[in-house]
């Protein structure tokens, strides 16, 4: 069984942190009405069990909206409500685990930071890439500096060389001021499902 199409024209990642007072799965189901194509769950504090009772809530909301739904770094949280598959970074549970667990059916995307990343990142194994933070965010605690348009250009070079069918995006501080402007030719080309 193969994976779904990856679409990452708006991926939305729902965060408890982040809610503005609204429930999670409301939310999501919010965001998907909306027009995400893809939904993730970030709970970077929330226990394991919270997490799972969270998720299949979330999972059930999206269900016959047909938009698929991802849990940021916890392949366990993932396997446990059956979400369609994970994003990790690269702190977390190796790519070729997470495919070894979640099987060939699973979204899995990873976040790519540098150069060095890209060329070793597993992309046979992946679904899509996300690179960057690109700019500052206030959204999560990220020590590393932000890539860059110019850093984001040469990492999706790297990836694109490697994989050019592979479906790639830009995170972090990406706001719609400076979305379309600042994006690379090489992003730009990605934005539909390949």
């Amino acid at each position: 069984m193969a994976a779904p199409q990856v679409d990452l024209r708006v991926y939305a990642l729902v965060d408890p942190e982040r809610a503005g007072g609204h429930g999670l799965p409301e939310l999501a189901w919010h965001v998907a009405a909306g027009g995400a194509t893809l939904v993730q769950l970030r709970d970077k504090h929330g226990s394991t069990r919270a997490m799972v009772e969270e998720a299949r809530a979330i999972r059930e909301n999206l269900a016959a909206m047909r938009v698929p739904f991802l849990i940021n770094d916890r392949v366990d949280v993932a396997l446990a409500a059956d979400a369609d598959g994970v994003h990790v970074g690269q702190d977390d549970m190796a790519v070729e685990d997470a495919r070894r667990l979640l099987g060939p059916g699973a979204i899995i995307g990873l976040s790519i930071k540098t150069v060095e990343q890209a060329e070793a990142a597993p992309v046979e194994l992946l679904d899509y890439a996300a690179i960057g933070g690109v700019y500052v965010t206030t959204s999560k605690d990220n020590p590393d500096p932000p890539v860059g348009v110019a850093g984001l250009a040469r990492i999706a070079q790297v990836l694109r060389r490697r994989r050019p069918e592979l479906p790639i995006c830009a995170i972090a501080g990406i706001e719609p001021a400076i979305a379309h402007a600042g994006t690379p030719r090489a992003i730009r080309r990605s934005r539909s499902t390949p």
